[in-house]
């Protein structure tokens, strides 16, 4: 891009004006000038070459060594040019790059149920946050019946856009589960099947998913490698861990999954996490279960969004305020 007229003018007049008088706000209004120069991309050496011509008008009684050192000047900021507009190039793919992320948040945000569904007799609480801009870490509920309801939670081995892609293929792919009353375990077979034909090999996916019949309050689930669970006993006031077998998702065509099954009594709750919780870090090492289960504990008599929001801000404060991995819980209690 060339200096058009106007702009010469401009730049000759105050060049002209503060070789006769070296006044401050011919150097203000220089300033001022250097921003609308960047902003039409002029390169640096278009300037310098239009500068030294000035010049030489302006003092045509310049020493010839002065003279010849403007051509080292003009080849110095050839190169500074080009190297400006390679880093102006950059910027502006940055800035593209940039643009697409936050459409591809916005994006990732609506695979998200806003709110759980309601269920009779039973309370539901989620969190989900995201360490980076993008989260590796999805969650679902799927009406399969006015009284029952499945829910997943899966962590995608991965982050940023892949992870996105693939939680999207997840999110499809269950979206067909409302048209088929399949068994969890079922249910992860035909998931599995299209992980295994449409993720790249190095990508893996864990999953639990149940189903809760607030008929019987019972929770029948099965597990894709997924980190285990806490079921509490509200009579004993204690936590067990949930049984959990199965390969993770994608890493073989046939695999069966076994199913579980839990009688929930009233007050007592189902903690599904991923395994970005129990990766936070402590002084220095990882969060136990035994912790975790004592944090639950202090907020489980909360209404069940109130106590998935404090479990979460107490392990946000233990890590010293920072995420290190993707985190997601989810608490499912029967209230009567």
């Amino acid at each position: 891009m060339f200096m058009d007229m106007d702009l010469q003018k401009q730049y000759e007049r105050l060049l002209t004006a503060y070789i006769h008088d070296q006044r401050e706000d011919y150097l203000y209004g220089a300033q001022q000038l250097s921003k609308w120069i960047m902003e039409q991309q002029i390169p640096p050496e278009e300037i310098v070459n239009f500068h030294i011509r000035t010049i030489k008008q302006l003092l045509p009684n310049l020493p010839a060594e002065v003279k010849a050192s403007f051509d080292i000047l003009i080849e110095v900021m050839i190169g500074y040019g080009v190297a400006y507009q390679q880093t102006e190039k950059l910027a502006s793919r940055q800035r593209e790059l940039e643009y697409e992320i936050e459409v591809a948040v916005g994006m990732q945000q609506t695979l998200l149920p806003s709110d759980p569904p309601p269920l009779p007799g039973v309370d539901i609480g989620v969190v989900s946050v995201a360490a980076q801009r993008m989260s590796g870490d999805y969650y679902n509920f799927v009406s399969h019946s006015p009284s029952s309801l499945g829910v997943a939670i899966s962590d995608i081995i991965g982050k940023g856009i892949p992870a996105a892609l693939c939680m999207s293929m997840i999110k499809y792919a269950m979206d067909r589960l409302d048209e088929q009353p399949l068994s969890p375990s079922e249910i992860l077979r035909d998931l599995n099947t299209v992980v295994e034909r449409n993720v790249d090999p190095s990508m893996f996916i864990t999953m639990v998913y149940g189903v809760y019949d607030s008929l019987n309050h019972q929770f029948i689930y099965s597990t894709a490698g997924h980190e285990p669970g806490f079921f509490y006993h509200a009579e004993e006031d204690r936590f067990v861990d949930m049984e959990t077998q199965g390969l993770v998702l994608g890493v073989q065509r046939e695999v069966d999954y076994p199913e579980y099954t839990l009688s929930l009594a009233p007050n007592d709750a189902i903690v599904l996490f991923s395994d970005g919780v129990t990766e936070c870090r402590v002084n220095d090492d990882f969060l136990t279960r035994e912790k975790l289960a004592e944090i639950i504990h202090d907020n489980i008599g909360l209404p069940a969004q109130q106590a998935v929001d404090a479990i979460r801000q107490k392990l946000f404060e233990l890590s010293n305020y920072k995420i290190t991995d993707d985190q997601t819980i989810m608490m499912i209690k029967r209230v009567k």
